[in-house]
C-alpha cells in the first residue's frame, strides 16, 4: 500500500511539474508575442483550445496574466468579441528575475574566464561599462535636445522607456534633482556585481555633463534606486555675474577718509579762538610771580 501512494505521489508530482511547464510556456509565448487569444496559443504551442484555456484560468488565479477584450477595428461579425490574454506587472516581473539570474550566471562565467580575482573583477567592469556605453548613446540625443533645466526628466523618460520606471523630481536640501528608478531589471546581478550600479552612475554623469552621488539601490536593499543631481547641469550661472560687482565697495573707502575730516573742519571753525586762547593761560601765572618780586623789593626799601 506505501508503494502504490508513493508511486500515485510521484505520477501526482511529475503531473503538476509538467503542468507547470506548460503554464511558463504559455506566459513565454504572450510575453515574447504580445497579448493573444486561445486560439493563437493552442496554434504556436501545438495545443488545443481547451487545454490552454485551463492553463490561462491557473495563470489569471495566480495574477501572472490578465484577460481583456480584443479590439477590433472595422466591422465586427456578430457574437461574442475574443479575449485576448496579456501579461500582468507581476508576470513580468516574474520573467525579469529569470533574466536577471541569467545575467548573474553570465557575470560569473565572464569573470571566471578572466582567471578570478582581481583581473575576473577588471573584466566584469569592462563588460559593465561596455553594456551601459551602449545604452548612452541611445539616450544621448534625447538629453541633448532637451533644455539644460530639462535633462534629468528626459532621463527619466528614456530609463522608464526601458523598463526602469524612473521618474526625477526636485530634491530636498541643497539645490538638484533626484532621479529614481522604482524598478531594476537586473538588480540581482548588481547585488553580486556593483560594478553594473557604478558603471551607470558614471554614465550619468557624462550625460548630464555634472557629477551625479547614486544615494540608494536595490540591489542593496532600497525601495528604489536614487540618484541625487546638482543643479550644476541646468547652467545656472545668475550668481557669478554679480559677483564682479563686489570690488566696487573698496572705491569707496579712499573717499571715507577724507570726509570724517571734512566733517571735523566744520565745527572747528567756531573753536578755533578757544583754542589759541588756551596757550595764552600760561602768562597770568607769570604775573603772580613777578607780584612776589616787587613785594619783596619794598621790604628792603
Amino acid at each position: 500500500m506505501k508503494y502504490v501512494g508513493g508511486a500515485a505521489r510521484a505520477a501526482a508530482e511529475e503531473q503538476t511539474t509538467g503542468e507547470r511547464r506548460t503554464r511558463n510556456r504559455v506566459a513565454s509565448s504572450i510575453l515574447g508575442h504580445g497579448p493573444s487569444t486561445a486560439a493563437d496559443l493552442a496554434e504556436r504551442l501545438g495545443l488545443t483550445q481547451a487545454a490552454v484555456r485551463r492553463h490561462l484560468d491557473a495563470l489569471v488565479a495566480e495574477n501572472i496574466v490578465e484577460a481583456r477584450d480584443q479590439r477590433v477595428y472595422g466591422s465586427r461579425g456578430r457574437g461574442r468579441p475574443a479575449k485576448v490574454f496579456a501579461l500582468t506587472d507581476c508576470g513580468r516581473d516574474a520573467f525579469d528575475q529569470a533574466y536577471d539570474q541569467l545575467a548573474a550566471d553570465a557575470l560569473g562565467w565572464i569573470a571566471q574566464s578572466a582567471g578570478g580575482g582581481e583581473q575576473g573583477e577588471a573584466a566584469v567592469t569592462a563588460f559593465a561599462r561596455a553594456r551601459v556605453a551602449a545604452q548612452a548613446e541611445r539616450y544621448r540625443e534625447l538629453i541633448d535636445a532637451a533644455a539644460p533645466d530639462e535633462r534629468a526628466q528626459a532621463l527619466a523618460r528614456a530609463l522608464t522607456a526601458d523598463g526602469y520606471a524612473a521618474t526625477a523630481r526636485s530634491a530636498p536640501g541643497p539645490a538638484g534633482e533626484q532621479l529614481c528608478q522604482h524598478h531594476c531589471p537586473v538588480a540581482h546581478a548588481a547585488e553580486q556585481y556593483p560594478q553594473l550600479c557604478e558603471a551607470e552612475a558614471e554614465v550619468f554623469s557624462r550625460l548630464l555633463g555634472t557629477h551625479v552621488q547614486r544615494l540608494a539601490t536595490i540591489a542593496h536593499g532600497d525601495g528604489v534606486c536614487t540618484t541625487f543631481i546638482p543643479q550644476a547641469h541646468q547652467g545656472r550661472p545668475a550668481a557669478a555675474p554679480e559677483e564682479p560687482a563686489a570690488p566696487a565697495p573698496p572705491v569707496r573707502p579712499p573717499a571715507a577718509p577724507p570726509d570724517p575730516a571734512a566733517k571735523s573742519a566744520s565745527p572747528a571753525g567756531p573753536a578755533a579762538p578757544v583754542s589759541a586762547a588756551e596757550p595764552a593761560e600760561p602768562v597770568v601765572p607769570t604775573r603772580t610771580d613777578h607780584a612776589p618780586v616787587s613785594t619783596s623789593g619794598r621790604n628792603p626799601a
